[in-house]
């Protein structure tokens, strides 16, 4: 039987400090200890001990004035033989003490010298105490005052090169690896086991960038007719839509080395060292051929040049974005490196950057739709302890527009209100209340709200929903709550298709339903609040997207002034003359005024159930679709649908 010999753990305190750290330390602590200067064993004393224990009983043999401001005292050596001098006979080792034996200080030497004189005036001639005058310096004191701050600087300097740099240069790294780069290897032995099984969704971005993979994979496949494999595949896409996690599924798939980092770990504050990461990673990938390099949020570095994007220029980023362009554009094809980068800004990312021969290829990953969702959401439950009769079809259809980081908070947020209410498992409701918390806020229970506050809340959404339930261009309406939730005071809760295109009258009576909640406070109070601010902040911007930037207008027709470019709010001017303005904001003003007052008549035609919404709504605080029936009857326009409520 072999024997088990445990490693020893390692003390990681052991190479902290180099050798000759130590010894240096070890003198310096000696020299403290014995040095004395030319005082040796001299102990500090007064005038008054003076005068009374020395000069009075005849056992000062001189005294000397040093730097005119300290006086030594030498003692008679017969006199130190007695008892009251022990304590300054001997020196260092033992040995006699020559001198000085006490020491004081003076203001003034011309004081001292009248005290002296007053204090021999009863001696005899020969009686009287020599005095001298010196002048001392240490050579000791001026080495330390200079040479402790140097060893400081020096052992902080070595903490910094040999401690806090090797993170940019590795165990061992120092200040010369500090343009080294910063990129984590996922080799075969660490990578994480991730492929295209943990990305749901994206089959069309899957069958894609699968050629990356066969291609690491077999590239004779590919070579063997003359083809060339992309050298550079930019993923795009909004926030949380899994770029990152498609990344490192390829180089799963491949089972290749993966080298990781994001492009804020380029650019420092030292010019030069961005440009000089770039050169070591890309020597390091040639090394480990086939691999893939991801790069994250490249437009960091990848912003175009010579553009009006700001004011403020930053040359270590375009020299880092010079030398990406180099590496990408100096190694062959068939080199087997293949560089992956991610960005939600493609439209910033310099031309040169997203050219043919460098990011050959553009993959987008939008946001998910409804049967992705459901993947997502069997992804995110499977690691969750929760009830079976979990409807993950209708979960889905409750979240458009959510990304699968989006996905897994709600998943994650459901589980954590399940443990807060001490349940066993996951529930639909735990889901229900997820989805609120992250669409409208945390409810605010605690939030005070005066009785006729809570009237003006009710009326303003009980205008809402009327208006909505009687338009037909509108969503299902499936809630109304005067329940406070994050910044709101009340809300009115839809279910939007996921449509592709609106129509001018779609976008219309979005508009009136954004106003109904004004337009209800105006008519029935006859008096208007602040809490139409957000309805009003919507409603504006709908209006000037839909004639400035979509062409929905009579007077200013087939006309779009959006940059899709993302350049424009860089411009210092407007896209159009100051006459165009003057008729967009006219345009505007007559369009939101139309809505207001199509919304101002759908609720005079239906004054009754208006007032009864609010009433019920003040009795209740929340009312679902079916309170909303027995009021205002069954909406005509509904149809079936189950998408994510929306807060208005």
């Amino acid at each position: 039987m072999a024997e088990n010999n445990p490693e020893k753990p390692k003390n990681k305190y052991k190479n902290l400090f180099p050798g000759w750290f130590y010894l240096t330390a070890f003198f310096v602590l000696i020299g403290l200890f014995f040095y004395h200067g030319e005082k040796g064993n001299a102990q500090p004393s007064t005038w008054n001990e003076f005068n009374q224990k020395m000069l009075q009983t005849h056992s000062v043999e001189k005294i000397s004035i040093v730097n005119n401001d300290e006086v030594w005292v030498y003692i008679k050596k017969d006199k130190l033989k007695e008892k009251a001098f022990d304590e300054v006979s001997k020196g260092i080792f033992g040995a006699t003490n020559p001198g000085p034996h006490y020491f004081f200080s003076i203001g003034s030497v011309d004081i001292f010298i009248k005290q002296l004189d007053a204090a021999q005036s009863n001696f005899l001639e020969n009686e009287k105490i020599e005095v001298d005058y010196s002048k001392k310096s240490s050579p000791w004191g001026d080495i330390l005052s200079w040479g402790i701050p140097v060893v400081f600087f020096l052992f902080m300097l070595y903490l910094l090169s040999g401690r806090v740099m090797s993170s940019t240069g590795g165990i061992g790294g120092s200040v010369f690896n500090f343009g080294k780069s910063k990129a984590v290897l996922f080799d075969k032995g660490n990578i994480k086991n991730i492929n295209f099984k943990n990305v749901a969704g994206y089959e069309e971005a899957k069958i894609e960038i699968m050629e990356v993979v066969e291609f690491l994979k077999n590239p004779s496949r590919f070579t063997r007719l003359g083809a060339k494999i992309p050298k550079g595949i930019l993923l795009v896409g909004p926030s949380g839509t899994g770029k990152t996690l498609m990344a490192k599924a390829v180089a799963g798939e491949a089972e290749v080395p993966f080298f990781s980092l994001s492009g804020s770990e380029f650019v420092e504050m030292f010019v030069g060292i961005g440009a000089s990461r770039v050169r070591d990673l890309f020597t390091q990938a040639k090394e480990k051929a086939p691999c893939i390099v991801f790069i994250d949020e490249i437009d960091t570095v990848g912003r175009m040049r010579g553009k009006a994007v700001s004011f403020q220029v930053n040359d270590e980023r375009e020299s880092t974005l010079n030398q990406l362009l180099a590496e990408m554009d100096g190694f062959s094809s068939d080199t087997g490196v293949i560089v992956l980068a991610a960005t939600n800004r493609a439209d910033i990312l310099d031309a040169a950057l997203v050219r043919p021969g460098r990011f050959d290829r553009h993959i987008y990953l939008e946001l998910p739709n409804k049967n992705e969702r459901e993947a997502i959401f069997k992804i995110h439950l499977s690691p969750l302890k929760h009830d079976k009769a979990i409807d993950i079809p209708f979960l889905a259809s409750q979240t458009p527009g959510f990304s699968g980081a989006d996905i897994a908070n709600v998943c994650n947020e459901a589980a954590l209100i399940a443990a807060r209410s001490q349940k066993d498992e996951i529930n639909m409701d735990d889901f229900y209340n997820a989805i609120d918390k992250m669409v409208a806020g945390l409810e605010k229970k605690t939030k005070i709200i005066t009785p006729s506050e809570k009237k003006i809340i009710s009326m303003h959404e009980a205008g809402h929903a009327l208006v909505s339930w009687m338009l037909k261009n509108v969503d299902p309406l499936v809630k109304v709550s005067i329940i406070p939730r994050g910044k709101s005071l009340g809300s009115a809760w839809y279910l939007p298709e996921e449509k592709q295109i609106l129509t001018q009258s779609q976008l219309f009576d979005r508009l009136c339903v954004m106003l109904g909640g004004r337009a209800s406070e105006d008519f029935m109070l006859k008096e208007i609040s602040s809490g139409a601010l957000d309805d009003l902040e919507k409603a504006t911007k709908q209006a000037y997207a839909m004639v400035a930037d979509l062409g929905l207008s009579d007077k200013l027709p087939n006309i779009s002034f959006y940059d899709s470019t993302g350049m424009s709010d860089s411009l210092l001017q407007k896209p159009y003359s100051e006459e165009t303005s003057a008729k967009i904001d006219k345009e505007v003003l007559a369009l939101i005024g139309k809505a207001y007052d199509k919304a101002i008549a759908i609720l005079a035609e239906n004054k009754t159930a208006l007032q009864e919404l609010a009433k019920q709504l003040l009795e209740k605080e929340v009312l679902h679709k079916e309170d909303l029936e027995k009021i205002l009857g069954k909406r005509k326009t509904d149809e079936v649908s189950l998408q994510e409520p929306q807060l208005q």
